[in-house]
C-alpha cells in the first residue's frame, strides 16, 4: 500500500524534501484528496442525510476551559516510558502490545504497566537500554492566542465544537430529539511515537455524529424500522462474533439502549455499502478498564486487514457526561425540553477515522489478477471517473479523443492518456482504480462511437458519443438504500 500510495500520488509525508521534519503528518496527493472527498460524500449520504443529521464546522482552536469541562487536560493522557541510556520516548502500552499481541487496557494504572514491561524484559527498541517507571503524557497541543498569549488548545476530537455549539443550535430551531449533531473535520493529537503511515496520526480527518437524545424517551418507529433488521455482528470477547439483528441485539440485552443499537446498525451498514465485506466487519464490545474516561458504554467498529483487527470507529454511550461537564464550567444552561420536561440531554457518538477508513478501503480494493493489479473500488468513490484515451497517437485521434475529453471533465473527474500502448495505459489506469476507459479508434472517425472498458471485467461496449454522458451517469451512481 505504501509503495503504490507514494509512487501514484494518494499520500505522501509532509514536509518531505526537509530532512529531521516531524513525523506523523501526512499530504494527500490529487488521487488521495479526489478519494478522500469522495468518501466523505458517501458519509454524507448514507449516514448525514440518510439519518436527517445536522451537520457543523467548527473552530479547530478551542478555549483552555471547554477541554477544563471534557476532562481532556486532567485525563487525555497515554503512559510512556523513557530509555534511561539514549533517552528515547515510547507509548508503553504499543511497546507491550507489539511484543504480547494483547491489547492493553487505557485505565491500566501506570504501576502496572510497568510491571508488564519487567515481566516481559523488554528493552528500548532503539539502543537496548532499560526503560524507565511508567508516566503519562497529555496528547492536545497547547497554542498562544494573540498578543495576550492566551492559551488555548488544537482539539484532539472534532466532538467538543458540537458541544459547546449545542446551545447555540437548539435555540435557532433544532430542539426535536433525538438530534444528530455531527462534523467533519481536523483534530491533532501530540502521539509518541506515530507510525504506519495513515493508521497513527498527529494531524487527522474525523466524522463525527454526536446524538443527543431524551434518556427518558424511545427511540421513534420511523428510524428505528430503518434499520431494526439489519445484521449486526458483536463481538463480546475480542475472539468470538455473534451475528444477530439489531432489534434481537436489543431485546436480548446484548445493546441495552434501541437507540444505540439502531446508531451501530447505521454505521455498520455504511461500510457495507461502501464495499467492505461483512464478514471482514465487526463490532466489538469494550471492556471496563478500555474504555475512555467519559464513556459508560463503548464499542469499536472494526475490521480485518493484513495488520490484524483494525479500529475505524468509536461507538460511545457517554451519558450526560458532556453536556453537564460543560454547564458546570460555563455556568450556562444547557438543559432541553421534551414533553414539558427538563433534562441534559445524553449523547450516543459515533466517532470516524477517516484516514484509517481510507488506508481499508484502499488495502481491501487493491487485488492482483494475474498481471494486471487493480483497484477496484467502487465506482462511485473512484478518484479518477473515466480516462479518455486515443487508440495511437495518430490520424487525426488525438484530436477526437481530446474533444471526447473536453465534453466530458466538467461533469465527470475525468483524464487524458495518451503516449504509451494501450495495453500499458490500460493497466495504469486500472492500478489507480478508474472504472472506465473511453477509448477513441478508427470507428470513431467513421460513426462517431467510442469503446468504453470496464475495470473489474475488462470488457468493452461501444457507446455513441451523443449518449455518453447518460451512460457515465448511470454507471456511476450511488447505490440505493432504503
Amino acid at each position: 500500500m505504501m509503495e503504490l500510495a507514494l509512487r501514484r500520488g494518494f499520500y505522501f509525508p509532509s514536509c518531505e524534501i526537509y530532512d529531521g521534519a516531524p513525523a506523523g503528518f501526512w499530504d494527500y496527493g490529487p488521487l488521495g484528496t479526489a478519494l478522500k472527498n469522495r468518501f466523505v460524500e458517501a458519509w454524507r449520504r448514507y449516514v448525514v442525510r440518510y439519518d436527517g443529521m445536522v451537520e457543523l464546522d467548527g473552530s479547530v482552536i478551542m478555549a483552555k476551559d471547554v477541554f477544563v469541562a471534557s476532562g481532556h487536560l486532567e485525563s487525555f493522557a497515554d503512559p510512556i516510558t523513557r530509555c534511561t541510556r539514549c533517552g528515547s520516548v515510547f507509548r508503553a502500552d504499543r511497546l507491550l502490545q507489539e511484543r504480547t499481541g494483547r491489547i492493553v487496557p487505557e485505565r491500566l494504572p501506570d504501576s502496572e504497566i510497568y510491571a508488564m514491561i519487567l515481566e516481559e524484559g523488554l528493552k528500548c527498541p532503539s539502543c537496548g537500554g532499560q526503560l524507565s517507571e511508567v508516566t503519562r503524557f497529555n496528547m492536545m497541543f497547547k497554542v498562544s492566542v494573540g498578543g495576550e498569549g492566551t492559551e488555548a488548545y488544537l482539539r484532539p476530537e472534532t466532538c467538543q465544537s458540537l458541544f459547546v455549539d449545542f446551545l447555540r443550535v437548539y435555540k435557532i430551531g433544532w430542539s426535536k430529539f433525538p438530534l444528530p449533531l455531527c462534523q467533519f473535520g481536523k483534530s491533532f493529537r501530540n502521539e509518541i511515537s506515530p507510525r504506519q503511515g495513515l493508521l497513527r496520526l498527529r494531524e487527522f480527518y474525523q466524522a463525527e455524529v454526536e446524538v443527543l437524545f431524551d434518556p427518558e424517551e424511545e427511540l421513534d418507529e420511523r428510524r428505528w424500522s430503518r434499520l431494526r433488521g439489519q445484521v449486526l455482528r458483536l463481538s463480546q470477547d475480542a475472539e468470538s462474533v455473534t451475528e444477530i439483528t439489531a432489534e434481537e441485539a436489543w431485546r436480548e440485552g446484548l445493546v441495552p439502549l434501541k437507540i444505540e443499537a439502531y446508531y451501530l446498525a447505521l454505521i455498520q451498514k455504511f461500510y457495507e455499502t461502501i464495499g467492505i465485506e461483512r464478514s471482514k466487519i465487526r463490532l466489538r464490545r469494550l471492556g471496563e478498564d478500555e474504555k475512555p474516561f467519559y464513556a459508560r458504554e463503548s464499542w469499536d467498529v472494526e475490521v480485518q486487514t493484513s495488520l490484524g483487527w483494525l479500529e475505524l470507529v468509536a461507538c460511545n454511550y457517554r451519558g450526560d457526561y458532556d453536556l453537564s461537564g460543560h454547564m458546570r464550567v460555563s455556568g450556562k444552561d444547557l438543559t432541553a425540553f421534551n414533553k414539558g420536561r427538563k433534562f441534559v440531554p445524553h449523547v450516543f457518538e459515533l466517532s470516524m477515522g477517516v484516514d484509517r477508513s481510507l488506508y481499508v478501503l484502499l488495502e481491501h480494493k487493491l487485488v492482483r489478477e494475474g498481471r494486471r493489479r487493480v483497484l477496484k473500488l467502487p465506482p462511485y468513490l473512484a478518484p479518477v471517473q473515466v480516462a479518455v484515451l486515443p487508440l495511437v497517437d495518430r490520424d487525426g485521434l488525438p484530436e477526437k479523443a481530446m474533444e471526447v475529453y473536453e465534453m466530458l471533465r466538467i461533469d465527470f473527474d475525468a483524464v487524458y492518456e495518451a503516449g504509451d500502448t494501450i495495453g500499458k495505459r490500460y493497466h495504469m489506469l486500472d492500478e489507480i482504480g478508474v472504472p472506465y476507459c473511453v477509448t477513441v479508434d478508427h470507428q470513431t472517425l467513421q460513426d462517431e462511437t467510442v469503446t468504453v472498458r470496464d475495470r473489474d471485467t475488462t470488457r468493452q461496449e461501444r457507446v455513441p458519443i451523443s449518449g455518453l454522458k447518460a451512460w457515465l451517469s448511470k454507471a456511476l451512481a450511488y447505490p440505493e438504500i432504503r
